[in-house]
Protein backbone atom coordinates (compact mmCIF):
# COMPACT_ATOMS: atom_id res chain seq x y z
CA UNK A 1 0.00 0.00 0.00
CA UNK A 2 1.46 3.15 -0.95
CA UNK A 3 1.14 6.29 1.25
CA UNK A 4 -1.60 8.14 -0.79
CA UNK A 5 -3.83 4.76 0.46
CA UNK A 6 -2.26 4.88 3.43
CA UNK A 7 -4.14 7.91 4.26
CA UNK A 8 -7.20 7.59 2.15
CA UNK A 9 -7.55 4.50 4.82
CA UNK A 10 -6.35 6.10 7.89
CA UNK A 11 -9.19 8.95 7.55
CA UNK A 12 -11.67 6.79 6.24
CA UNK A 13 -11.37 4.88 8.79
CA UNK A 14 -12.06 7.84 11.50
CA UNK A 15 -15.37 8.25 9.54
CA UNK A 16 -13.32 10.96 6.51
CA UNK A 17 -14.70 11.06 3.10
CA UNK A 18 -12.65 12.07 0.32
CA UNK A 19 -14.55 13.37 -2.33
CA UNK A 20 -11.51 14.28 -4.38
CA UNK A 21 -8.92 11.51 -4.48
CA UNK A 22 -6.12 11.87 -2.23
CA UNK A 23 -3.53 12.33 -4.96
CA UNK A 24 -5.67 15.26 -6.57
CA UNK A 25 -5.44 16.78 -3.57
CA UNK A 26 -2.10 16.22 -2.94
CA UNK A 27 -1.69 17.77 -6.40
CA UNK A 28 -3.36 20.59 -6.20
CA UNK A 29 -1.70 21.52 -2.62
CA UNK A 30 1.67 22.26 -4.24
CA UNK A 31 0.00 25.63 -5.93
CA UNK A 32 -1.24 26.62 -2.18
CA UNK A 33 0.37 29.80 -0.46
CA UNK A 34 -2.80 30.71 1.85
CA UNK A 35 -4.51 28.80 4.49
CA UNK A 36 -8.15 30.76 5.35
CA UNK A 37 -10.63 29.41 8.11
CA UNK A 38 -14.09 29.97 8.95
CA UNK A 39 -14.35 30.43 12.51
CA UNK A 40 -18.00 29.11 13.90
CA UNK A 41 -18.87 26.12 13.65
CA UNK A 42 -15.23 25.55 12.39
CA UNK A 43 -12.98 25.56 15.40
CA UNK A 44 -16.20 25.41 18.01
CA UNK A 45 -19.45 23.94 17.47
CA UNK A 46 -20.91 27.40 17.05
CA UNK A 47 -22.23 27.92 20.90
CA UNK A 48 -21.63 31.33 21.86
CA UNK A 49 -21.97 32.82 25.49
CA UNK A 50 -24.35 35.85 26.56
CA UNK A 51 -21.17 38.33 25.04
CA UNK A 52 -20.91 36.31 21.78
CA UNK A 53 -17.92 34.77 22.70
CA UNK A 54 -17.09 31.25 21.23
CA UNK A 55 -14.18 28.96 22.00
CA UNK A 56 -11.55 27.21 20.62
CA UNK A 57 -9.01 24.63 21.57
CA UNK A 58 -5.22 24.57 22.12
CA UNK A 59 -5.64 20.65 19.90
CA UNK A 60 -7.07 22.94 16.68
CA UNK A 61 -4.20 25.67 17.26
CA UNK A 62 -1.60 22.77 17.51
CA UNK A 63 -3.18 21.90 13.96
CA UNK A 64 -2.67 25.33 12.50
CA UNK A 65 0.55 25.34 13.68
CA UNK A 66 1.66 22.74 12.73
CA UNK A 67 0.27 22.87 8.81
CA UNK A 68 1.89 26.31 8.41
CA UNK A 69 5.24 24.72 9.31
CA UNK A 70 4.73 21.95 7.08
CA UNK A 71 3.77 24.31 4.29
CA UNK A 72 6.92 26.33 4.96
CA UNK A 73 9.43 23.35 4.97
CA UNK A 74 7.55 22.62 1.67
CA UNK A 75 7.79 25.52 -0.24
CA UNK A 76 10.37 27.51 1.81
CA UNK A 77 8.35 30.48 2.70
CA UNK A 78 5.98 31.64 4.96
CA UNK A 79 2.12 30.91 3.99
CA UNK A 80 -0.61 33.51 4.25
CA UNK A 81 -3.18 32.76 7.41
CA UNK A 82 -6.97 34.35 7.85
CA UNK A 83 -9.92 34.12 9.50
CA UNK A 84 -13.20 35.29 7.63
CA UNK A 85 -16.15 35.61 10.06
CA UNK A 86 -19.43 37.30 9.98
CA UNK A 87 -19.58 37.38 13.36
CA UNK A 88 -17.70 40.26 16.08
CA UNK A 89 -16.13 37.31 18.38
CA UNK A 90 -13.06 38.58 20.82
CA UNK A 91 -11.64 34.71 21.06
CA UNK A 92 -11.17 35.11 17.05
CA UNK A 93 -9.19 38.03 17.82
CA UNK A 94 -7.00 36.63 20.75
CA UNK A 95 -6.46 33.08 18.31
CA UNK A 96 -5.26 35.42 15.63
CA UNK A 97 -3.46 37.49 17.34
CA UNK A 98 -1.14 34.74 19.23
CA UNK A 99 -1.20 32.53 16.07
CA UNK A 100 0.39 35.79 14.53
CA UNK A 101 -2.36 35.19 11.28
CA UNK A 102 -2.05 37.61 8.91
CA UNK A 103 -5.59 38.75 8.67
CA UNK A 104 -8.92 38.46 10.92
CA UNK A 105 -12.40 39.23 8.86
CA UNK A 106 -15.13 40.04 11.19
CA UNK A 107 -18.51 41.17 10.82
CA UNK A 108 -18.41 40.64 6.50
CA UNK A 109 -21.69 39.27 5.82
CA UNK A 110 -20.52 38.77 2.28
CA UNK A 111 -17.56 36.50 2.50
CA UNK A 112 -16.39 37.34 -1.17
CA UNK A 113 -15.62 40.54 -0.45
CA UNK A 114 -13.17 39.70 2.57
CA UNK A 115 -11.50 36.63 -0.09
CA UNK A 116 -10.72 39.89 -2.62
CA UNK A 117 -9.57 42.07 -0.21
CA UNK A 118 -6.97 39.09 1.07
CA UNK A 119 -6.42 38.52 -2.34
CA UNK A 120 -5.51 41.65 -2.80
CA UNK A 121 -3.74 42.30 0.32
CA UNK A 122 -1.23 39.45 -0.45
CA UNK A 123 -1.41 38.77 -4.71
CA UNK A 124 -2.61 35.53 -4.27
CA UNK A 125 -5.31 34.14 -6.94
CA UNK A 126 -7.92 32.08 -5.50
CA UNK A 127 -6.79 29.03 -7.05
CA UNK A 128 -3.92 29.45 -3.85
CA UNK A 129 -5.94 29.33 -1.07
CA UNK A 130 -7.35 26.26 0.97
CA UNK A 131 -10.09 27.06 2.45
CA UNK A 132 -11.98 25.29 5.92
CA UNK A 133 -15.36 25.94 6.06
CA UNK A 134 -19.07 24.69 7.58
CA UNK A 135 -22.20 26.88 6.34
CA UNK A 136 -24.12 28.29 4.02
CA UNK A 137 -22.62 31.70 4.14
CA UNK A 138 -18.86 30.16 3.15
CA UNK A 139 -20.14 28.44 0.11
CA UNK A 140 -19.51 31.20 -2.23
CA UNK A 141 -15.60 31.33 -1.06
CA UNK A 142 -15.58 27.88 -1.16
CA UNK A 143 -17.07 27.82 -5.10
CA UNK A 144 -13.70 30.09 -5.65
CA UNK A 145 -10.85 28.50 -3.94
CA UNK A 146 -8.64 25.61 -4.93
CA UNK A 147 -8.52 23.00 -1.84
CA UNK A 148 -12.47 23.18 -0.36
CA UNK A 149 -12.12 21.32 3.66
CA UNK A 150 -15.92 20.89 4.86
CA UNK A 151 -16.13 20.79 8.57
CA UNK A 152 -19.37 18.23 8.87
CA UNK A 153 -22.19 17.96 11.51
CA UNK A 154 -24.89 15.39 11.55
CA UNK A 155 -27.46 18.22 11.99
CA UNK A 156 -27.55 19.21 8.93
CA UNK A 157 -27.37 16.21 6.84
CA UNK A 158 -29.17 18.02 3.86
CA UNK A 159 -26.81 20.02 3.30
CA UNK A 160 -24.13 17.91 3.69
CA UNK A 161 -25.41 15.87 0.84
CA UNK A 162 -25.96 19.20 -1.33
CA UNK A 163 -22.40 20.50 -0.59
CA UNK A 164 -21.38 17.14 -2.28
CA UNK A 165 -23.72 17.37 -5.48
CA UNK A 166 -22.39 21.33 -5.80
CA UNK A 167 -18.80 20.24 -5.68
CA UNK A 168 -18.19 22.44 -2.95
CA UNK A 169 -15.62 20.63 -1.13
CA UNK A 170 -12.74 18.04 -1.51
CA UNK A 171 -12.83 16.63 1.83
CA UNK A 172 -15.55 16.15 4.41
CA UNK A 173 -14.25 15.61 8.27
CA UNK A 174 -14.86 12.27 10.19
CA UNK A 175 -14.87 14.87 13.19
CA UNK A 176 -17.69 16.90 13.76
CA UNK A 177 -17.75 20.57 14.29
CA UNK A 178 -16.64 21.13 17.70
CA UNK A 179 -14.98 17.73 18.33
CA UNK A 180 -11.14 18.90 16.63
CA UNK A 181 -12.56 18.99 13.39
CA UNK A 182 -9.51 21.68 12.52
CA UNK A 183 -6.57 19.42 13.66
CA UNK A 184 -8.13 16.40 11.35
CA UNK A 185 -7.93 18.75 8.99
CA UNK A 186 -4.57 20.44 9.06
CA UNK A 187 -3.15 16.60 10.18
CA UNK A 188 -5.08 15.57 6.73
CA UNK A 189 -2.97 17.88 4.30
CA UNK A 190 0.91 17.62 6.44
CA UNK A 191 0.29 13.86 5.25
CA UNK A 192 -0.64 14.97 1.82
CA UNK A 193 2.32 17.22 1.90
CA UNK A 194 4.14 14.25 2.79
CA UNK A 195 6.33 15.18 5.56
CA UNK A 196 4.30 14.79 8.92
CA UNK A 197 7.03 12.98 10.26
CA UNK A 198 9.48 15.34 9.85
CA UNK A 199 7.02 18.36 11.17
CA UNK A 200 6.68 16.06 14.46
CA UNK A 201 9.97 15.44 14.72
CA UNK A 202 11.38 19.37 14.34
CA UNK A 203 9.31 20.63 16.57
CA UNK A 204 9.60 17.54 19.01
CA UNK A 205 13.07 18.54 19.31
CA UNK A 206 12.81 22.27 18.45
CA UNK A 207 14.97 21.85 15.75
CA UNK A 208 16.89 24.69 14.02
CA UNK A 209 14.52 24.80 11.01
CA UNK A 210 11.65 25.21 13.40
CA UNK A 211 13.20 27.95 14.91
CA UNK A 212 13.84 29.34 12.05
CA UNK A 213 10.03 29.29 11.10
CA UNK A 214 8.69 30.11 14.23
CA UNK A 215 10.77 33.54 14.65
CA UNK A 216 9.17 34.21 11.18
CA UNK A 217 5.73 33.31 12.66
CA UNK A 218 6.62 35.62 15.38
CA UNK A 219 7.82 38.72 13.41
CA UNK A 220 3.92 38.91 11.91
CA UNK A 221 1.27 41.19 12.44
CA UNK A 222 -2.47 40.37 12.83
CA UNK A 223 -4.13 43.32 11.09
CA UNK A 224 -8.19 43.67 11.83
CA UNK A 225 -10.78 44.22 9.24
CA UNK A 226 -14.46 44.45 8.54
CA UNK A 227 -16.93 45.40 6.08
CA UNK A 228 -19.82 48.53 6.21
CA UNK A 229 -21.97 49.02 3.05
CA UNK A 230 -19.64 46.33 1.24
CA UNK A 231 -16.16 48.58 1.86
CA UNK A 232 -13.56 46.50 3.64
CA UNK A 233 -11.91 48.80 6.10
CA UNK A 234 -8.72 48.26 8.89
CA UNK A 235 -9.67 48.10 12.55
CA UNK A 236 -7.30 48.58 15.16
CA UNK A 237 -8.64 45.55 17.72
Amino acid sequence: MNQLEQIKQTFNQIGGKFISEPGYIAEKLKGIKAFVFDWDGVFNNGTKDQNGTSIFSETDSMGTNLLRFSKFLSQGQMPYTAIISGENNSSAFSFTRRERFNTCYFKVANKLEALDHFCQLFDLKPEEIAYFFDDIPDLAVAQRVKIRIFIQRKANPLLNQFVIKQNYTDYITGSESGNFAVREACELLMGLMGNYDQVVSARINFSDLYRKYFVLRQEGKTRFYTSENGIISEQNN
